[in-house]
Order: structure tokens, then C-alpha cells, then sequence
């Protein structure tokens, strides 16, 4: 059976430096970050992990070549099963496992984050939809270190306080408590020169340009959905989505209610009082015609049916809503003046009179 000599590779009377060597070397190279998914891999390093557990100490390393057990499982023969106890098994797992465990969460892939970016859009462009541009900033793997956060020419190197396991196991009693290595921060590897445009961090900011669809009927809080283009996945995971959302520009002559569009249209008191036909304008900046009843009051709405705004869902349109706007003139000619006070010496009705019933 091997023993943590042959698993590492150099000869029983090998120095501590050359034990600690040898250790880096097949740690980086069997380091379950450098080979996501590879489970020999995982193998070799934990078993890496417990020889240099074992003769990487000196007072273990006496222990072990004694006869003794400096470390569970191992003995001068090889790995026993028989010698693992329940006072050692605390520190098995903080020592072969606690590493791994405790990077299982970050090695689980993640779905990015969403992002929101705000369009502005004028009331016209709105009701008929065009298409446009939006900028986002978003977090990319940095160009000049490729995301490994070093200096170009230079690499992390295995922490030396943790030894790469990126966490350190506190002895309580009969089990081991791990906690995150607080040189590395549960890295397992430091960054001695980081790189001089992220910092360290491997990812940088980047402004992005995107094309999106506006549907014609977009109004202020419309979401357009761009799949996959939000914030990049963590472990492989998929990218989030980005959500384009309107805010449109209000109008100097139509105001929406929904899909209906509502327009203010002037009439004169002869054509309120007699009725008459009279031109709309339209929001694709059109005319229609329109009818007013004789009679109509101020306020008034009448409704022109397929005029307003475009449907968000399925086809069709709004209406467009008419609302009589009573016209007064400000000033009068003579024989308008005379018109009226002709007229208002003709009318009998008291339009007051409900007031005082």
C-alpha cells in the first residue's frame, strides 16, 4: 500500500522543504479549481492533502515514522481503515474534506443577475414602435488577466496559511470545526501581484451595446426581455436576463387612458348648440371627421372607434376619445355681439334655476 512518501512522491529521508515542494506542485496540479468536474482529480488531491497532512509536520512526521498514527489512516504500511477513530474523525473531514466542502456552494452553478435598463421614448415613436439602442454596463472577465485576477506572467499561488485548502480546522473536542481561511478567504490561493486593471478581482466593467425591438403600443413600464444578456453565471452558470423598460414621453394633444387616446376638440357655441361635422386630428398624424351632436356640452365625450393606441396583446386598436372643449371668444364683433343678445333675449331657459329648486 502506498505511503504518504510514494502519494508524494519523494524518499522517506527527504527534507521538509522537499516534502513541501513536492506538496505545492501536486496540489496545484490536482487542485479541484483547476479541474471542476474531475473527480480523479478530487481524489488525487485529497489524498495529496492527507500525506502532506501527515509528514508535512515535523512532530506528525516523527509520529508516523515511529509507528504511530499522525494521521488517521495512515500507518508505516499504509492507509489502515481500521485506524480512523471518532476522535480523529473531526479532523478527517476538516482536513481531507473541509476544503472541498466548503467550496461545494461556489462550484454549484448560479444563474446571473437580471438587469433593468431604461429607455426613453417620445409619445410617436411609442405608439408606433421602433427599433433602437440601449448601453448597459456590465461585469466581464477582465482582458488583461483573462479573469485569474494576477499580473500577466505571474499566477496565485497556493495560500500558505491554509495550504490550499481554504480553510482552517479549529479542534473542539471530539470534532473539528472548519472555517474559511481568513489570509485567502476560502480561496485557496492568494494573488500576490494583482492584476493593474481589476485589482485582483478578474472581472472588469464594460459597456455594451444592445439592439432591441420596441412594440408598437409601448407605454411607460413596458418590459422588453432580452434573453441571456444580464449578468454573466457564476461556476458556468447561465447569464441573466436584461429588461429593457419604456418611459415615454407625454404628449401635447393626446392623453392615454390604457389603449384609448383622449383629444381636445374646440367647438363653437353655434356648433355645440346646432350640431355639426368637425375634423380630428389623429395620432399617426392623420384627420378624421367627426360628428357633434347638436346639444353638446362641454366635456363631452364622443368615441371614434379603432383610432387610439395599438394592443400590447393580440391585434387591434384603442379608441380615440373626442372630449368638446367649448370655444369662447375673447372678443366679440358687432354683429356677433348683436347675434347674441338677440338670441339671449329669445331664450327662456334659466340654466341656473336647478340651483335654487
Amino acid at each position: 500500500m502506498k505511503t504518504p512518501y510514494d502519494i508524494l512522491g519523494v524518499s522517506k529521508s527527504a527534507s521538509q522543504d522537499e516534502i513541501k515542494k513536492a506538496y505545492r506542485k501536486l496540489a496545484r496540479e490536482f487542485h479541484p479549481d483547476r479541474n471542476p468536474g474531475d473527480a480523479t482529480a478530487e481524489e488525487r488531491f485529497k489524498e495529496v492533502q492527507g500525506a502532506y497532512d501527515t509528514v508535512g509536520d515535523d512532530e506528525k512526521r516523527k509520529a508516523y515514522d515511529s509507528g504511530g498514527n499522525g494521521f488517521p489512516g495512515f500507518g508505516p504500511g499504509g492507509f489502515n481503515p481500521g485506524d480512523v477513530n471518532l476522535g480523529d474523525f473531526g479532523d478527517l473531514l476538516g482536513g481531507l474534506f473541509g476544503r472541498r466542502a466548503a467550496q461545494q456552494p461556489r462550484q454549484r452553478p448560479q444563474r446571473g443577475a437580471d438587469f433593468e435598463v431604461p429607455v426613453r421614448l417620445s409619445f410617436e415613436d411609442a405608439l408606433r414602435g421602433i427599433e433602437t439602442k440601449v448601453a448597459v454596463e456590465v461585469d466581464a472577465s477582465c482582458r488583461t488577466c483573462h479573469g485569474s485576477g494576477a499580473e500577466p506572467g505571474t499566477a496565485p499561488t497556493l495560500c500558505p496559511v491554509c495550504n490550499g485548502r481554504g480553510v482552517l480546522a479549529e479542534s473542539q473536542g471530539l470534532f473539528a470545526i472548519s472555517q474559511p481561511c481568513p489570509r485567502c478567504r476560502g480561496n485557496g490561493t492568494v494573488i500576490e501581484q494583482p492584476c493593474r486593471t481589476c485589482r485582483g478581482s478578474g472581472m472588469e466593467r464594460r459597456t455594451r451595446r444592445y439592439s432591441v425591438k420596441i412594440p408598437a403600443g409601448a407605454k411607460t413600464g413596458t418590459k422588453i426581455r432580452l434573453k441571456g444578456k444580464g449578468a454573466p453565471g457564476e461556476a458556468g452558470g447561465p447569464h441573466g436576463d436584461l429588461y429593457v423598460v419604456t418611459e415615454v414621453e407625454p404628449s401635447k394633444r393626446f392623453h392615454r387612458w390604457g389603449n384609448d387616446l383622449v383629444v381636445d376638440v374646440p367647438v363653437t357655441y353655434p356648433e355645440a348648440a346646432l350640431g355639426a361635422t368637425v375634423e380630428v386630428p389623429t395620432p399617426e398624424g392623420g384627420r378624421v371627421s367627426l360628428k357633434v351632436p347638436a346639444g353638446a356640452h362641454d366635456g363631452k365625450l364622443l368615441r371614434l372607434r379603432g383610432q387610439g393606441a395599438p394592443m400590447l396583446t393580440g391585434s387591434g386598436k384603442g379608441d380615440l376619445l373626442a372630449r368638446v372643449k367649448l370655444a369662447v371668444p375673447a372678443k366679440l364683433s358687432k354683429k356677433e355681439r348683436e347675434a347674441l343678445e338677440a338670441m339671449q333675449k329669445a331664450s327662456h331657459d334659466d340654466p341656473r334655476e336647478e340651483l335654487f329648486d
